[in-house]
């Protein structure tokens, strides 16, 4: 069994096919059976963000089991395989296991180091084992990524200074206007990237920060954390009559801002123009928002350009995450051997066990002469005899686990004495 990750990023496809392979919260308990329940995956666990789609599986068949998820993709998108297909890649087994610690130690993210993806790793696993697509399997390999990313963030300085998306969508729209120092802001959404964003703009000198959502009371909770104002979504076109930038970052699946209901915002603004930055994914704001005149409207592409700049300042810091990443490669390469060693000792076991259970059953009528202390005498010898054998290949088992020759003498255990051929415990 191989552990495979088969999935779809910023970097791989146009923004507009992208966010058509998106999985929200709220669909990702069904993407998650119904990836379990396909013939060629067994463990499942779904990475969905704002920068990548992962599927993360593990396939008795490699090729099955790629199919499999380029059916789901298919599906998801409505779209045939052709469209996107030439955008899938492809990790297995160790160069799967370094992409995931590498995406937890925010190596592979659009913002070099950002902070939230640690979380949205933790919340995927999470969600696999609540739904009970994750098993034992994914469960080391997801428990190790988590401690790679933690360790990248305490032990080196890739996440000094912007090291979040909605940090850097903030520093983006500042950049633009040239400051926001006194300007009047308006955030669509009050989930964790809105937020993220509010609390960058109470240190960037915002006089005035708005909040609309669709969930009044989430609107309101958002708005009194940063001292801010809670608007109500049909207040929302009033609101944006008067603000210099709206950031924007729902959980919708279809865009809330139309252009045909913007055009009349714009006209009341009397040629005031307006920053928008929408850093959603799937987009909020139509793309055709962007060319009504005053309109200056930046999406995830946009954002991706401009933390070119804090990977490059912050460049030097990869070679010490990638330090580390090897470092937690080994660890798990370590664990997951172990814990595929113990099986084949505890079969091993079982199998010598019902060995010498069933020769002392076929001498049984010649040992019937024997009192209760010579029967005992005679099970202890046989006893003995079997863990004496079995000691050596146990130590050995045990020593190399985590090894090349480890794994080697697993296949050979399982092979002599026909392993696979008695049951294995779980």
């Amino acid at each position: 069994m191989s552990v495979v990750v088969i999935g779809l990023n910023h970097r791989t496809m146009p923004l507009d096919l992208f966010e058509r392979v998106t999985v929200d919260g709220a669909h990702l308990p069904k993407a998650l059976h119904d990836l379990r329940s396909r013939e060629h995956l067994g463990e499942v666990v779904v990475l969905s963000t704002c920068n990548r789609t992962e599927v993360y599986a593990i396939a008795e068949r490699f090729h099955g089991a790629y199919s499999d998820v380029r059916r789901f993709f298919s599906e998801l998108a409505f779209a045939t395989p052709d469209e996107f297909s030439d955008h899938l890649y492809v990790h297995y087994d160790h160069e799967a296991v370094e992409h995931l610690f590498s995406v937890a130690a925010g190596l592979d993210s659009a913002v070099l180091g950002e902070a939230e993806i640690l979380g949205q790793v933790r919340r995927a696993w999470e969600q696999a084992g609540e739904e009970q697509s994750s098993g034992p399997i994914l469960n080391l390999l997801f428990r190790h990524a988590l401690e790679t990313g933690k360790r990248a963030r305490t032990e080196t300085e890739i996440s000094r200074g912007t090291a979040s998306v909605s940090h850097a969508a903030v520093e983006m729209a500042a950049e633009q206007l040239g400051s926001i120092e006194g300007a009047k802001v308006l955030i669509l959404g009050a989930g964790e990237m809105a937020e993220g964003m509010a609390t960058a703009l109470q240190t960037a000198g915002v006089v005035e920060v708005l909040v609309a959502n669709r969930t009044w009371r989430k609107a309101r909770a958002l708005a009194d954390r940063i001292g801010g104002e809670a608007v109500r979504y049909a207040d929302l076109p009033a609101a944006l009559t008067s603000v210099d930038l709206m950031l924007t970052s729902t959980g919708a699946t279809v865009p809330v801002v139309e252009r045909d209901d913007f055009a009349p915002i714009m006209e009341a603004r009397h040629g005031r123009p307006l920053l928008i930055v929408d850093i959603a994914v799937p987009r909020d704001v139509d793309p055709e928002v962007g060319s009504l005149p005053g309109v200056t409207l930046l999406d995830m592409d946009d954002l991706r350009r401009f933390a070119q700049s804090g990977i490059d300042r912050r460049s030097h810091e990869m070679a010490a995450v990638r330090e580390i990443i090897n470092e937690e490669i080994e660890r798990y390469r370590s664990a997951s051997s172990a814990r595929s060693a113990a099986p084949v000792i505890k079969a091993l076991h079982l199998w010598a066990e019902d060995v010498r259970v069933g020769e002392l059953a076929r001498f049984d009528s010649r040992l019937q002469g024997l009192d209760d202390r010579q029967h005992e005498a005679v099970e202890s010898l046989a006893r003995g005899i079997v863990n004496k054998m079995l000691h050596r290949p146990t130590v050995a088992l045990k020593e190399h686990a985590g090894s090349v020759t480890g794994d080697r003498l697993a296949d050979a255990m399982r092979q002599l004495y026909d392993l696979d051929g008695h049951p294995l415990p779980e």
